[in-house]
């Protein structure tokens, strides 16, 4: 269970849930270290709250970063006790659409840059016995839609990845939690958060296509209040037994409920072949 003296490290806090949740942690008493690829850009965070923050630069993809920021926590703080992996940014483009550079670099920055922090940070919390790590999946790590299939499957690796982990270090007192925010009303929509191949398909304008332009109309519209899922996600880790998954937004719920209905009736249906695959049994006597 964490205690109000513990230390946060945020990344991608310049913007959206991760702004709000480096502000909420700070107003809720606790110290963070709140990062972003341009330092300036959360050096208000750190103003505002003078020795409980530490603002540094923090390119997830770069290795000799992550390890900087690290080695700056502990220097400060003394460690780390909770990590939240929230830096990241989405990816439109029909399976056929997309390039293998913006694929490549998608998962470097939302699958392999939070693997290296956490990598980096687990030596500490394993030598402690204490800590949570918190990485931000999304809806998409849970259901898919058309024209979001990459970022799916870096989003379905992050659910992966926490879901294991938690396993691994759950008896030494660490503690892991992947949150699947639904559309929450932040930048990640706009065009600084979300890129789109350059290639365009004609035969996927009604799936893939559509998909974008749904996607960029809801930009600006959307339920969820960042604050709130700030909040949630404190909560969640202040918990007595923290959840391993952790749904926030009320379509996210709605989205995953109806995901797993679908999957019961197709697996269902599909049930004799599925169980007629295995070696008949002999029986003796």
């Amino acid at each position: 269970m964490i205690t109000k003296d513990a230390v946060w490290l945020v990344t991608g806090c310049s913007k959206g849930l991760g702004r709000a949740l480096a502000r909420e942690v700070l107003a809720a008493g606790y110290r963070a270290v709140v990062t972003a690829r341009r330092v300036e850009d959360v050096a208000d965070l750190a103003a505002e709250h003078g020795d409980a923050a530490l603002a540094i630069p923090l390119d997830v993809t770069d290795r000799e970063q992550v390890a900087a920021a690290v080695a700056a926590a502990e220097q400060r703080f003394g460690g780390v006790d909770v990590l939240v992996n929230n830096a990241g940014y989405g990816y439109l483009a029909a399976i056929e659409e997309g390039s293998e550079a913006d694929m490549r670099a998608l998962f470097e920055a939302d699958l392999f840059g939070p693997v290296a922090l956490i990598k980096a940070v687990l030596p500490g919390m394993r030598a402690r016995r204490h800590g949570h790590v918190v990485n931000v999946s999304s809806i998409g790590g849970l259901v898919t839609y058309p024209g979001v299939g990459y970022y799916h499957m870096v989003k379905f690796g992050v659910e992966a990845l926490s879901d294991a982990l938690a396993k691994e270090v759950g008896p030494l007192g660490i503690g892991v939690t992947a949150v699947a925010p639904g559309a929450f009303r932040t930048d990640f929509r706009g065009p600084a958060s979300i890129k789109q191949s350059a290639t365009r398909i004609d035969d996927y304008a009604e799936t893939a296509g559509m998909s974008r332009a749904g996607t960029q109309a809801g930009h600006g519209k959307q339920q969820g209040d960042p604050a709130r899922g700030a909040r949630a996600i404190i909560a969640a880790v202040e918990a007595e037994r923290p959840p391993v998954h952790l749904l926030i937004g009320r379509d996210a719920l709605d989205q995953f409920r109806t995901r797993l209905d679908d999957m019961r009736r197709e697996t269902d249906a599909w049930e004799d072949v599925t169980r007629g695959t295995d070696f008949e049994v002999e029986l003796s006597g």
